[in-house]
């Protein structure tokens, strides 16, 4: 099909071939020969007048004008797909719909898993793909490549809907052993101490409260960097070092592991985990069933956390 002189194929290709970064890989994505994928770049070539890629090794290299034009085609894809080949009634018990969602191992521990388990009895047939976030989570959703990224608010772009899920809050935490933490832990004996925490992705981003001590001038000597919040309390007993960590996830551990838990000397803020979905899905029936999920999942979260307060 043409449009003013394009063939509307041609947006697909190109689509492929600025997330594949590859020939092949681009034409087996769209289930396209070669041969034929080759023939598509030549035409998008010729309409935009432009060389679009350049090859180094077997890359693809999007030129600027490649650049520009992937956001606007990846748009216009998506808005084909929700608007007209996707638009069915969602029925959870017999939907088959898999949710692709960017969460940290902290959020899947103490949030998460309830949603799954509810999921599984309301929509038995309904997966997930949980995603590790990377610096760049607004991007993944504006690409389509997930449906909700869940995060730190002030993580967040202003270019998609969110909604709020709780607050948060840190502790610092070690192993019962560690005498330093047998009494107020001071600012002093806290800069003084070796820390274990966690960076993300491959540009080792820093987690929320790294970020949050960052902002207050603080900048701890951390003697040990791991791939995830979740990685951390195991690695506390038997050691000196302290790491501090968001009150849930602590919780959720200290059933398992002997940990101490104090209250940090340093005055950072809670914190709010929200969830963000692409301003396309707004309407998507789907993602509004899914939304309410997540919704009633950080209710339950907090009054289970409510009551845990009551009881101890």
């Amino acid at each position: 099909m043409r449009f003013k002189g394009l063939d509307l194929n041609l947006l697909v290709a190109l689509d492929a071939l600025m997330n594949e970064r590859n020939l092949t890989a681009a034409a087996r994505s769209i289930n396209l020969s070669q041969p034929a994928m080759s023939a598509a770049v030549g035409r998008l070539r010729d309409f935009f007048r432009d060389e679009l890629f350049t090859m180094r090794g077997r890359e693809l290299v999007p030129t600027p004008r490649a650049e520009g034009l992937a956001p606007a085609v990846r748009q216009a894809l998506l808005h084909v797909h929700l608007s007209i080949i996707s638009w069915d009634e969602f029925n959870p018990r017999q939907s088959e719909r898999c949710f692709r969602i960017g969460i940290s191992d902290y959020m899947t521990l103490v949030f998460f898993q309830a949603v799954v388990e509810r999921v599984a009895r309301e929509a038995p047939a309904v997966t997930f793909e949980l995603r590790a976030l990377d610096e760049h989570p607004d991007d993944l959703l504006r690409r389509g490549e997930i449906d909700f990224s869940v995060l730190p608010e002030v993580f967040m772009s202003s270019a998609h809907p969110r909604a709020a899920l709780f607050e948060e809050t840190f502790v610092c935490v070690g192993c019962p052993k560690n005498e330093a933490l047998s009494r107020p832990l001071t600012f002093e004996r806290y800069m003084s101490m070796g820390h274990i925490a966690a960076k993300f992705g491959r540009t080792r981003q820093p987690s929320i409260e790294e970020w949050l001590l960052l902002e207050h001038g603080v900048k701890r000597r951390v003697e040990v960097v791991v791939q995830g919040f979740s990685m951390i309390p195991p690695m506390l007993p038997g050691t000196n070092r302290i790491a501090t960590l968001p009150l849930r996830l602590v919780k959720h551990f200290a059933e398992a592991i002997p940990l101490r838990i104090v209250e940090l000397p340093v005055p950072l803020p809670a914190f709010t985990e929200a969830v963000q979905w692409p301003a396309l899905h707004n309407n998507d029936v789907a993602s509004i069933w899914m939304r309410e999920m997540l919704l009633q999942g950080s209710d339950l979260a907090c009054s289970h956390d409510a009551g845990a307060l009551k009881s101890s």
